[in-house]
């Protein structure tokens, strides 16, 4: 029996999962988070290591029983990491064949049931990845707003920063997200909340998100405004990575990943509207498998396995191990 590893190295959490040849998930491990831009090489290493060995474990396995791996992994965004990620992941002991990627192309393998098209990925921040049939890989840089790509809680927090200043010094209209952010954090009026983000007496969050959402939920025009603009935000950057694969006049999926599309249906509507006028055969879909799955199918197909026959199974029994640790 041939047995594949994956693994999802996240900024909150690391996830690995052992599948064997059929599809079936064996083994399973969880753990902190494990971003290498954060914690450093040591905190990365360190992470990967819990998560692998107790997926090991669980599955009555050692390193050597693996015939491939794929990781995905937060913050691998830059060619000049992959020397780091090359020597991190040999610390493992594996004798096999392995791939690395950026996190937000396993949610593509594990929610697309071709294996291939484009990934959204929007949550703290944002990014979008993408490969073709052939494997043609495309892109954004994941650095956020940095390079111009908006879609996450940050940003939409930074366009609530915009709204509450622009009220405040009347080159703007009114709206309710000025109200609400001085209700949640108990601070004297809208010049107070102004002074407190300033001084950086409070901290933004992604989180503070949701108070945007909650202004739109209660009819805030502004705030409907800023999400339809995130929604085609977000879609710009599917659409820059479906010209890099060529894919405009083909049936694929779009694969949305994250909890910022827990915010309201109308992201997707707009995403859907916006990615149509270049490529109409796409299908949005939302993620519903975990992440890592993608990755232990890229394992599996670092020795030429067709991994899509194996797809229901391998998210099936992979569920079934979730809710069991």
């Amino acid at each position: 029996m041939r047995y594949f590893l994956g693994v999802d190295v996240g900024n909150t959490k690391c996830h690995a999962l052992i599948i064997d040849e059929s599809g079936t998930a064996v083994g399973f491990g969880a753990g902190g988070p494990g971003n290498h831009e954060v914690l450093g090489p040591d905190g990365f290493r360190d992470a990967l290591h819990v998560v692998v060995n107790a997926a090991l474990s669980h599955a009555a396995l050692k390193p050597e029983h693996i015939s491939g791996a794929g990781f995905g992994i937060a913050g691998y965004d830059w060619p000049s990491d992959s020397l780091l990620m090359h020597q991190v992941i040999d610390t493992l002991g594996m004798n096999a064949p392995y791939q690395f990627v950026n996190d937000a192309m396993i949610g593509l393998i594990a929610g697309a049931k071709q294996g291939w098209g484009v990934a959204v990925s929007a949550g703290t921040s944002c990014n979008c990845r993408g490969r073709n049939r052939a494997g043609k890989e495309g892109r954004v840089t994941g650095n956020g707003q940095w390079f111009g790509e908006y879609g996450g809680g940050i940003e939409l927090v930074y366009k609530a920063y915009d709204a509450m200043a622009r009220e405040w010094s009347l080159r703007g209209p009114k709206t309710l997200i000025t109200q609400i952010f001085v209700e949640h954090y108990q601070v004297n009026g809208v010049l107070d909340l102004l002074e407190g983000i300033a001084r950086e007496r409070l901290r933004m969050r992604a989180t503070d998100a949701e108070l945007v959402f909650k202004a739109f939920h209660q009819g805030d025009a502004v705030a409907e405004s800023i999400i339809r603009w995130m929604s085609q935000e977000l879609a710009g950057l599917a659409i820059g990575v479906i010209h890099q694969i060529e894919i405009e006049s083909l049936d694929f999926e779009v694969v949305l990943a994250g909890s910022f599309y827990k915010g309201t249906p109308l992201i997707e509507e707009v995403m859907r509207e916006t990615i149509h006028t270049v490529a109409p055969g796409a299908t949005l879909v939302r993620l519903n498998a975990p992440p890592v799955v993608g990755a232990a199918m890229l394992g599996m197909e670092q020795i030429g396995i067709t991994f899509t026959q194996y797809r229901d199974q391998i998210i099936e029994t992979t569920n079934r191990q979730l809710y069991s640790v």
